[in-house]
């Protein structure tokens, strides 16, 4: 379990930062962020892996890490977005008012 759990952190540090440099553009979110998201991606993408069967493979597990590749990218992307909303939002813009 704690092999798990470290493995998790390493990884998602590791998927978080592939994730980011797949992206284009700048992505305007934190490292903790980024690890974060890369975490919950190799959690999620492994569970997914073992539901359709390629979890534990022979050799290195390609689709298993595709698939967390793919997870991290987007959940770097939805951070990425919601963070620059969020900003948008509580009066961060040009600074133009409508008037």
């Amino acid at each position: 379990m704690i092999g798990t759990l470290l493995w998790a952190v390493i990884g998602g540090a590791i998927l978080g930062v592939l994730a980011r440099l797949i992206l284009p553009g700048r992505q305007n979110i934190s490292v903790v962020a980024t690890v974060v998201v890369g975490i919950i991606a190799a959690l999620i993408g492994g569970l997914v892996a073992t539901w359709l069967g390629v979890g534990k493979t022979n050799g290195i597990d390609w689709i298993r890490h595709a698939i967390q590749i793919v997870l991290a990218v987007i959940g770097v992307w939805a951070a990425a977005e919601i963070t620059s909303r969020h900003g948008r939002s509580h009066g961060t813009g040009t600074g133009t008012t409508a008037r």
